[in-house]
């Protein structure tokens, strides 16, 4: 029994870890500003792995329509995006598309509010 008892804990802790590790480098963004914007204004997001090696693509979101904005700058911590003439007014959820072998769209617990 100790040794079926002490594989599950080596089992259950090599699981653990290459959970971490799968998860270290999703884009997690903590803030935006500013949190009121027109077309053609910049906004900053910060937070944490939002480079070129974790972040394709940036959009705003109602949770039914999604626009593509620009991204004009891009650091670990930081990521500034460009509110283009597609996105509609309203309050908005910042969602990026993540790289990899197997991209997914990720929509941030942070909102703007576009006005007209």
């Amino acid at each position: 029994m100790r040794t079926s008892l002490m594989a599950r804990l080596v089992v259950g802790s090599l699981f653990a870890a290459v959970v971490l590790l799968a998860q270290a480098d999703v884009p997690q963004v903590r803030s935006v500003e500013p949190a009121t914007a027109k077309v053609g204004d910049v906004l900053t997001a910060t937070g944490e792995n939002l480079d070129r090696a974790n972040v394709a693509e940036a959009y705003l979101t109602d949770g039914t329509n999604d626009f593509k904005v620009a991204i004009t700058e891009q650091e670990a911590g930081s990521l500034k995006v460009k509110v283009t003439a597609n996105v509609k007014p309203g309050r908005l959820a910042l969602m990026v598309l993540t790289r990899g072998r197997e991209p997914k769209l990720i929509e941030q617990p942070v909102k703007v509010t576009i006005e007209e």
